[in-house]
């Protein structure tokens, strides 16, 4: 079971570039954008939705996990699948990851939500504050 801590739902942001887009504000080039190293993490990486995509309609869109942090070294900026989040969870420190739309057909891309993930608690597991570690100058 995942433990997501700091979440940010970016759905209102989601809905309002898609009522832009559907007015004709913005065009359809402009958000159907997805770079092939995107394309290509959400084939081999990505999670399908139960959601099609609300640009074409053609296509179920596929979640992507890019995970980013200090303590992940050379797996920073990578993408994962969700059962890889559970595993680096267990062995890292705090990471962040960011969970992004993609429509493989025709590359419409959106962040949807972002979290962190780790085993660098608040807690120390009987409900009690962790002490915070002091940073020094060099920090």
């Amino acid at each position: 079971m995942r433990s997501q801590r700091q979440v940010v739902d970016y759905a209102l942001q989601r809905r309002s570039l898609l009522a832009d887009v559907h007015s004709g504000k913005v065009g359809v080039a402009e958000v159907c954008d997805a770079s092939p190293y995107l394309l290509r993490a959400a084939r081999f990486h990505g999670e399908a939705s139960d959601e099609t995509c609300p640009v074409c309609r053609k296509e179920r869109l596929t979640l992507v996990s890019w995970i980013f942090g200090e303590s992940l070294k050379h797996a920073a900026g990578s993408a994962r699948k969700p059962e890889e989040l559970d595993q680096l969870a267990a062995l890292h420190s705090d990471f962040s990851v960011y969970v992004v739309e993609v429509c493989r057909t025709c590359s419409w891309n959106h962040l949807v939500l972002s979290y962190v993930m780790g085993t660098d608690h608040e807690n120390d597991g009987g409900g009690r504050r962790r002490p915070e570690r002091r940073r020094t100058a060099a920090e």
